[in-house]
């Protein structure tokens, strides 16, 4: 049975006294984006940090393609490309003096080394600035090279923490496309605080609430995660809103705009055949009901209790 990427178990890190993560375990079997989500402090940070091999973990392993990161950190590291928050730039060098520099550091032979960083300039579109200092490129293409000097060894893991934070609206599509590419080849962690930002490009979900893992499974799974508990229902000649206070399982009801109302419901079924049947005898021209998903927020609000019990 092959290994998998990535083999976290019971991991935990302790800054002096306080615990930053704590009794973290997961698997992550293969090519693919995994986001790791968590609010600000959770620990997304530590534990990146101890899957690259930035840190030491107090507690528990970390294996990549069953290498352990402790006992072989060298040979681990040959496999791990690594963006953190701030990309680790040199602003006096050009793009292409930068990226030999840090093809370098990761080992790449000299008779590779120009192919290795030519490919790597045309695949994260910086080509056209090889020969422009990193401190004159706008923050977007300074991400783009960082980037590049992750992916530059060709490493079986790339991980990326808060990828597209201080980015434009633009740059941040253009941010996710190259992940997304980078993914069909290899297996990318990319850790954010930011929901949309997992929904946007990720397949599955890792999430870290005050040092522990609180949830894993598909962005589908997460999304489901809370029962929708709301109904949207709009009318063409609506009735006054108490019209639905008054009916069997209605908790409450919020007037959206003109004939549109949230209903919130005890069993959605019930409501529903409720209001379709009312709306035909008196004549309200349903023109749409719908069961409510649940926020993202919601659900990180959902997720974000279990810790705290």
């Amino acid at each position: 049975m092959e290994e998998p990427v990535v083999k976290v178990e019971r991991l935990s890190h302790r800054y002096s006294v306080q615990w930053a993560i704590r009794d973290i375990s997961f698997e992550i079997p293969g090519k693919g984006i995994y986001g790791l989500l968590g609010s600000n402090g959770a620990g997304k940070s530590t534990t990146m940090n101890i899957i690259s091999g930035v840190i030491k973990q107090t507690e528990g392993s970390v294996f990549i393609k069953g290498i352990d990161t402790r006992k072989e950190p060298v040979r681990a590291k040959r496999l791990i490309g690594f963006l953190p928050q701030k990309p680790p730039l040199y602003g006096d060098l050009t793009v292409e003096e930068y990226l030999t520099h840090t093809a370098r550091l990761r080992w790449v032979p000299d008779d590779k080394l120009t192919p290795a960083v030519e490919e790597v300039m045309e695949r994260c579109g910086i080509m056209h600035f090889r020969k422009r200092l990193i401190k004159n490129l706008s923050g977007g293409y300074q991400q783009r090279v960082g980037i590049a000097q992750a992916i530059v060894h060709k490493p079986e893991l790339v991980i990326f923490d808060e990828p597209t934070n201080g980015l434009d609206p633009n740059q941040i599509v253009e941010v996710r496309h190259l992940i997304k590419d980078i993914a069909e080849e290899r297996t990318v962690i990319l850790s954010t605080h930011i929901l949309t930002e997992v929904q946007a490009v990720c397949e599955s979900i890792m999430m870290i609430e005050e040092g522990r893992l609180v949830f894993m499974g598909s962005v589908e799974e997460f999304d489901n995660y809370v029962t929708p508990s709301t109904l949207y229902v709009s009318f063409v000649d609506a009735p006054a809103s108490d019209v639905f206070s008054r009916m069997e399982g209605v908790q409450k009801v919020e007037e959206l705009g003109p004939g549109k109302f949230r209903i919130h419901f005890a069993d959605a079924q019930e409501v529903i055949d409720q209001i379709v049947k009312a709306s035909a005898a008196g004549g309200w021209r349903l023109s749409e009901i719908r069961v409510e998903k649940s926020s993202l927020d919601n659900i990180f609000a959902e997720l974000s209790k279990k810790t705290q019990k």
